[in-house]
């Protein structure tokens, strides 16, 4: 039998870390068992889903890179499947019509709390059974679904172990709401079962809904599914996971400037372990990942390990990889690398020192534009009159340098050193902040290879002219 995975999110937000996580899981386990990954929209919530929302559910499902063999399915379009089986249980006595109104409900529900009793609906309920009888053609009604009254509903949860629910706990549950639309619950059994979903993976706010999606499946004679509940994602301070802990969108990650492979990285071990291992390649993930390996617990999100992983995959993944997602950030900001030298190489270079994308764009900069002004607190500290000397033989000797590289450019700050009689210091900080606009940067040597003759002579002779300007001004 082929495995068969599904995420199946509400389009009723964006796609946030916990989504993210659920995907990820059911993603791996199907390439894991050589098997398929369907995505869902679950959108029967008609007033509260939009568009705007499925746009970024597909959007940070690509982004993130966790392709779908089938789909997107919606269940919008598929009415008339979940109408029929409705129909076909209400044939079969196994779901009924019920004419109890809402407000009746609310009073029945409100009696039971204040009594201490978990609500629930009761079809014996004199009440209710008056309701029903009194009802007319033209009454409105929803369809429920005749929950069995005996005996329990046990599954193998792959996270969780044995759980065993007693039917006597669950009520019959409505199918079909008086507007005729279906609801959630019936609506995923039909989906899970056309689809030949074999595996459910899923929060564990969705336990109680458990038991009565396997009587579902099991009134339709349908297979049901194994299944998988994660436990929940909290914030570094044991609190629920909020937009301040970073359940945000999967999108703003990108905007923050986060690598896909940092995120998935780290969403995989939000309750997913293989020993003490942080580092996964994509194939690990993919040949080591299990159910059985989640975690009971609850996992804390803690942004400054993501931001390790972020600054690792920057530094030691292939640099196209890296500018693949830098190319965003560095149209966001307006530089056009079109004039200079080669994404790669830049990033090869500065992106040991950037945690972000975003860093790395803004280091990125300087090889790109040029700049009008230099970072004042570098300006002040190093384009001193007493550097003038230094810039000077440093501009003589780059502009007859005919081999452009960075061992000769190397050489020729070392030259500047022994024939002024002083430190690497005294000539490398004021050129470091003549070349690049700023007091840091990677070895002065590399970084002036890349920017290019062209620009590096340009700007040692603003540099010069800013000092003399300076020296003037005295």
């Amino acid at each position: 039998m082929t495995v068969k995975t599904r995420f199946a999110p509400s389009p009723t937000g964006f796609l946030h870390v916990g989504g993210a996580r659920t995907a990820l899981y059911s993603w791996l386990f199907a390439k894991h068992m050589g098997g398929e990954f369907v995505l869902r929209i679950e959108d029967t919530d008609l007033e509260r889903s939009t568009q705007e929302a499925i746009d970024a559910i597909l959007e940070g499902m690509e982004w993130l890179g966790m392709d779908w063999d089938e789909g997107p399915y919606y269940q919008t379009k598929r009415f008339d499947r979940y109408n029929q089986l409705v129909d076909q249980l209400l044939a079969e006595d196994k779901a009924y019509k019920c004419y109890c109104p809402k407000a009746l409900l609310d009073e029945l529900r409100e009696e039971q709390m204040a009594a201490g009793v978990k609500p629930r609906y009761d079809a014996n309920h004199p009440k209710i059974v008056a309701a029903n009888a009194a009802a007319t053609e033209d009454s409105a009604f929803c369809i429920r679904f005749r929950n069995p009254k005996e005996g329990t509903v046990v599954f193998e949860d792959k996270v969780r172990g044995r759980i065993e629910i007693a039917n006597s706990e669950l009520d019959d549950l409505i199918i079909r709401r008086t507007d005729g639309s279906p609801t959630y619950n019936f609506c995923v059994v039909i989906d899970d079962w056309d689809m030949g979903i074999t595996q459910v993976v899923r929060g564990e706010d969705h336990i109680n809904n458990t038991p009565r999606q396997i009587n579902i499946y099991e009134a339709l004679g349908a297979p049901v599914p194994e299944f998988a509940h994660c436990a929940m994602i909290l914030g570094d301070d044991g609190a629920k996971l909020s937009k301040r802990h970073g359940a945000v969108s999967v999108m703003q990650y990108r905007d923050e400037g986060y690598l896909p492979q940092a995120l998935l990285n780290y969403l995989i071990r939000l309750g997913w372990s293989h020993g003490d291992q942080e580092i996964f390649s994509m194939e690990e993930m993919i040949n080591l990942f299990s159910l059985e390996s989640i975690s009971k617990s609850a996992s804390a999100f803690n942004t400054d390990k993501l931001l390790w992983l972020n600054n690792h995959y920057i530094k030691t993944a292939e640099p196209e990889y890296v500018a693949k997602y830098l190319q965003w950030h560095l149209d966001q900001k307006e530089i056009d690398t079109a004039n200079g030298p080669k994404i790669t190489d830049v990033i090869g270079l500065v992106g040991e020192r950037c945690n972000t994308l975003i860093e790395l764009a803004d280091q990125s900069r300087y090889f790109y534009q040029d700049f009008s002004e230099f970072e004042a607190g570098a300006a002040k500290k190093h384009l001193r009159p007493v550097a003038k000397d230094a810039l000077a033989l440093v501009l003589s000797k780059v502009e007859a340098l005919e081999d452009w590289n960075t061992e000769n450019l190397h050489a020729v700050i070392a030259d500047t050193c022994t024939e002024l009689e002083v430190g690497m210091g005294k000539v490398g900080m004021p050129l470091r902040v003549a070349v690049t606009g700023q007091g840091q940067s990677p070895s002065v040597d590399a970084t002036m290879m890349l920017i290019g003759k062209e620009r590096v002579v340009n700007r040692i002779t603003m540099a010069l002219a800013f000092i003399a300007e300076r020296e003037a001004n005295a």
